[in-house]
Formats: C-alpha cells, structure tokens, sequence
C-alpha cells in the first residue's frame, strides 16, 4: 500500500492507495476506506471516479472553487501551463505589461516557472493570490 499526504485548500488528507485490479482501487482517505473506478481518457491518463465509499462514514468535503471572471472580447487570457503553486506576483491590476515580462512564478514539481505575459496590454485582472494551487488551464490573469 502507498501512503500520500495532500494538502488541499488548507486541509491535510492522509491517503493510502492499495491494490488495483481490472481497473478497481481500493484508497483509504484519512482512514475511511473507498473503492474507485479509474477511468482511461484518449490520451491515455488516468482518471479517478468515486464510486462508492466502502463504510458510511462521510467523504472528505471540498471547498467549491470561487467563480473566475471570463475575458472580454479582445482581451488576453493568461492560463496555468500546468498544475502547480503560485509564488510571486510581479504585476498589479493596472500594470502596463509587454509580451516577454514575468509576470509570476508557478512552483511545479518543486521548479519555479516563470509565467510570461504573452502579449502586450495592461493587466486588467489578477485571478490567483499567492501560495493559491491551481490546474493546468487556471485562469492566472486577464491581459487587455
């Protein structure tokens, strides 16, 4: 069995990974035991889906992520390339930017990542705080 610790949204997960069989996990979350069907995607990743827990305690609740503004016409979208942690922020609402500046760090897989503007403007919005996860496609910031 693989144990993993998880920190997310500020809450800590202890979880145990078991045996898999005919595409079948058994995971124990903070010792409650759950049984999960993985599901194979066309780029052949795999993706877990709960199927049931195997007691009637009560799964782990998440926090639902707060709404992100979606960009105008005519403004710039500044997505997360990957999974990871923001850990600087070098540009404040109103900033002008060009298309090479860093605008922020994403720490991935413990390497920092610089984030580029990509295209000239003025940061209309900053979507992320510092120390925030965030998933590959995150909107980061909005260019306009």
């Amino acid at each position: 069995m693989k144990e993993y610790k998880y920190k997310i949204n500020g809450h800590e997960y202890k979880v145990n990974v078991g045996d898999i069989e005919n595409n079948l996990a058994t995971i124990e979350v903070n010792g409650v035991p759950y049984t999960v069907e993985l599901e194979e995607e066309k780029a052949a990743k795999p993706v877990v889906k709960r199927v049931a827990p195997s007691s009637s305690a009560p799964a782990p609740a998440a926090k639902p992520a707060a709404a992100k503004p979606a960009a105008a016409a005519g403004e710039f979208v500044i997505a997360s390339p990957l999974p990871g942690v923001i850990k600087e922020l070098h540009v404040k609402e109103g900033q002008q930017v060009k298309a090479n500046d860093v605008v922020c760090i994403l720490e991935a897989m413990k390497m920092g990542n610089e984030i580029h503007a990509g295209k000239d403007g003025v940061v209309k919005s900053i979507n992320v705080t510092l120390e925030e996860s965030v998933q590959e496609g995150t909107t980061i910031m909005i260019i306009a």
